[in-house]
């Protein structure tokens, strides 16, 4: 059975809970964080994220600041082994193997879904994932896009829209969609009629 980056990394780091810690501290070093945030942020327990908060100052992975009694926490970039970890973990979010996109299709109808930016690590994607979908279940899709974020250590942006308006923008060559979709991407989930002819059209010219 072929495993996933992630689970290499939790194999290597010791837990899922590290891994999410190192993976979001590594792809957003220069902000700083409370631990709420930090939990929040990574779907862990406080209890849980302050402990392994803890074990990464004692390494001097991260180093913690004081600012009106509150304490932050955020990347010392002068960790040793920084640049071979941020690289390690840039790969690991750019794959596209992150178990919440099957949760996808929970959302609504789903038509299209295609993935581009971090998923691809392509930087100039002006968005991360495009969703085509019907009677769309907000907490639905709150909930998988916290899981995505989980598990890719950033925040993933996206434009969602119903297939009406997915077809006037087509049918208008928006210049937005035009640019994703002669971009680097991939067809997570293809359910319009005619769309791969449309981008084979598009790569012609």
């Amino acid at each position: 059975m072929l495993l996933g980056m992630t689970e290499i990394l939790e194999t290597l780091f010791g837990s899922k809970a590290k891994t999410r810690i190192l993976r979001f501290f590594l792809l957003n070093p220069e902000k700083e964080y409370r631990i709420a945030e930090i939990a929040q942020k990574n779907m862990l327990s406080s209890s849980t994220a302050k402990k392994e908060i803890n074990e990464l100052r004692k390494i001097k992975f991260i180093t913690q600041h004081i600012k009106k009694r509150v304490k932050y926490f955020s990347l010392d970039q002068s960790f040793y082994f920084y640049f071979e970890l941020k690289s390690l973990f840039a790969k690991s979010a750019s794959s596209p193997q992150c178990k919440s996109l099957s949760k996808i299709k929970s959302i609504g109808d789903v038509k299209l879904a295609l993935l581009s930016g971090i998923f691809l690590n392509y930087p100039k994607s002006k968005v991360d994932m495009i969703l085509v979908a019907n009677n769309v279940s907000r907490r639905k899709l709150k909930s998988v896009m916290s899981g995505l974020e989980a598990e890719v250590g950033k925040e993933v942006s996206f434009v969602l829209m119903n297939s009406d308006e997915f077809k006037y923008r087509i049918d208008m060559l928006d210049r937005f969609l035009l640019d994703f979709i002669e971009g680097t991407h991939l067809e997570l989930i293809d359910k319009i009629p005619g769309f791969k002819r449309f981008i084979l059209g598009r790569k012609k010219y």
